[in-house]
């Protein structure tokens, strides 16, 4: 090869890399956000946000917020909206609470007829939503209504947990089966690495399958680039997560591993599913989904039964976190979960979203509610700050459209 084919060859190689990441400009720029806020915070707490028990803290904190972010994304996705998730999380725990407690059923059972609950709900609003074609913003307007009467009905006096067993879902870690490797937690190291492994070789398995079908793969430069910061900030999650706890447990919290599955098993379902290919598409163009013969109405409905089934795993997971059911539980975790997904890229208009995005969105709003709680900032001024950082989300989402057409 002569030279100069080498340097149009290295010209041509850099400007794709700098137009894959141009074309990716909102998707990288929500990570490098949360990169910048949760090192800024870190300078204004004195390093207290990412000691390792801050960080489980933060995990254990706003897991509901990504697991009803899970399901909100592809609602919005498809141009719909719940209001009733906030409702339902008070409504599931006082249902769980009272099978437990009053009804003196197992656990486990309890859960289990839960999530059930769960299901019911989502048939219900989705019924309503698809086969009779009321708007899913109001369908759910009254479900945050009648859900909340009913959470205030079932539980107007506050239900404590007795169980350990339960609560121990929220606040107990995996049991360290490998014991410790110095100060830190033997099993999280080897998870740690099982998931950089995992990364890198999903991506390399991604560009072969883009060759495969004839397509230009985005630059290995970017590929490598992507691999090795994803190793560093899993490296140095695995690294809080291994020191973390006390001499008796400490490691993976069960709430992570929870929200870990859901994330992994919903964006499986929305990215390589025939379902996940139909809510794009009746997002991005609901009549032409139709003409090229997509049940819309099937989608609709079962997207409705997904968000009540993770609005009672949210619930579950709130009532094991407060040890106790009250009919305020729950409130406005629905602004909490839209905002997530809003601020992690999904478009207001429909049609564009992912999961890892809103998973992002929930971290940063997370960090931000953290990171100002601990510098004794007042509840009010976290809401306000809350509230621009949405519409500030927002209006880069709307502006960068209007570039691109």
């Amino acid at each position: 090869m002569s030279a100069a084919t080498a340097t149009s060859a290295q010209k041509k190689e850099k400007v794709s890399l700098l137009a894959t990441i141009g074309n990716n400009a909102r998707q990288y720029g929500i990570v490098g956000a949360l990169l910048v806020i949760v090192i800024a915070f870190e300078i204004l707490t004195g390093g207290v946000l990412l000691k390792p028990n801050s960080f489980v803290s933060l995990i254990q904190q706003n897991a509901y917020v990504i697991i009803l972010a899970i399901g909100m994304v592809m609602v919005i996705i498809a141009t719909h909206i719940d209001l009733s998730v906030g409702s339902l999380v008070a409504f599931i725990g006082g249902v769980c609470a009272l099978l437990m407690e009053r009804a003196g059923m197992n656990w486990m059972l309890a859960i289990l007829l839960s999530l059930i609950v769960g299901l019911i709900v989502g048939v219900w609003q989705g019924f309503w939503v698809a086969y009779v074609g009321i708007p899913g913003f109001i369908t759910t307007l009254a479900g945050m209504l009648m859900f909340r009467g009913l959470a205030t009905v079932i539980v107007g006096e506050s239900v404590p947990i007795t169980s350990n067993a339960f609560r121990g879902i929220a606040r107990d870690y995996l049991p360290n089966i490998l014991g410790f490797w110095g100060p830190f937690d033997g099993l999280t190291l080897v998870v740690g690495v099982l998931c950089i492994v995992g990364y890198a070789f999903s991506q390399l398995r991604k560009r072969k399958r883009v060759e495969k079908v004839g397509l230009v793969p985005e630059p290995m430069n970017l590929t490598i680039l992507k691999i090795v910061l994803a190793a560093v900030v899993i490296a140095f999650v695995t690294y809080l997560l291994a020191s973390s706890g006390n001499a008796e447990q400490g490691g993976i919290p069960i709430m992570l591993v929870i929200v870990g599955v859901l994330v992994l098993a919903y964006n499986f379902i929305l990215t390589r599913t025939v379902f996940g290919r139909h809510v794009y598409a009746v997002g991005g163009n609901r009549k032409a989904a139709i003409l090229s013969g997509i049940n819309t109405k099937r989608v609709d409905f079962l997207l409705f039964v997904h968000m009540g089934f993770l609005s009672a795993v949210a619930a579950v997971c709130m009532l094991s976190r407060l040890a106790s059911a009250t009919a305020q539980a729950g409130m406005e975790f629905e602004m909490d979960a839209i905002a997530a997904c809003f601020i992690g890229g999904t478009a207001v208009t429909g049609g564009i979203g992912t999961i890892p995005g809103a998973v992002v969105g929930a971290f940063v709003m997370g960090v931000i509610n953290q990171g100002l709680s601990i510098m004794g900032v007042d509840t009010a001024v976290v809401k306000t700050i809350k509230g621009l950082v949405l519409l500030l989300a927002v209006a880069v989402d709307i502006m960068s459209k209007r570039k691109k057409s």
